[in-house]
């Protein structure tokens, strides 16, 4: 884990009725001081959208030759690569390039447009590239649930998804930019 990292417990109640996936995580995560708890809770709920056993945390921000997540298979195969923010080209060619399928999850107020807007035509080619817009209001509200210790209810069905915490319940809407 990374030195001077905050730490988070966090057990996920998955029910992805899209995937057929009901289970439950536990998750410890080292959130990097230069981390907001906005990014951190964006990996937490692409860990809800692909949860399984085999799918892991990089070793954090600033780790070039890892994703924020991954799964691996037995022989270390890469079946799943996302991408947390907005990557740049040259590290999703390569990423595309390594593993069957790349996810970015890309989220900021107006940052994630013009990124988008940028990067979309040369994107564009990567078959096996699939990025999602993640809107500012539900991000900032999904922080709110951030604690140290902290227990996330999970539903998926229909490509809608909700999390609650026990105090509140909150409605995250995803925008597929390139399927």
């Amino acid at each position: 884990m990374a030195s001077n990292a905050t730490i988070y417990k966090a057990l996920l109640q998955i029910a992805d009725m899209d995937r057929q996936h009901f289970q439950d995580h536990a998750l410890t995560l080292a959130r990097h001081p230069s981390e907001t708890e906005e990014r951190m809770m964006v990996r937490v709920l692409a860990f809800a959208l692909h949860a399984d056993e085999a799918l892991s945390f990089g070793r954090g921000v600033g780790t070039e030759d890892e994703p924020a997540l991954w799964q691996r298979d037995f022989t270390g195969a890469i079946h799943y690569w996302i991408e947390i923010g907005q990557p740049d080209e040259k590290t999703l060619r390569q990423a595309c390039g390594r593993s069957k399928q790349v996810i970015v999850y890309t989220y900021g107020a107006r940052s994630a447009e013009v990124w988008w807007a940028n990067q979309g035509p040369s994107l564009d080619r990567l078959k096996n590239l699939s990025v999602t817009l993640l809107q500012m209001e539900s991000i900032r509200a999904l922080a709110g649930m951030a604690k140290p210790a902290m227990q996330l209810q999970w539903t998926i069905q229909d490509g809608h998804i909700w999390t609650a915490d026990g105090a509140q319940t909150l409605h995250l809407e995803l925008l597929r930019l390139k399927n």
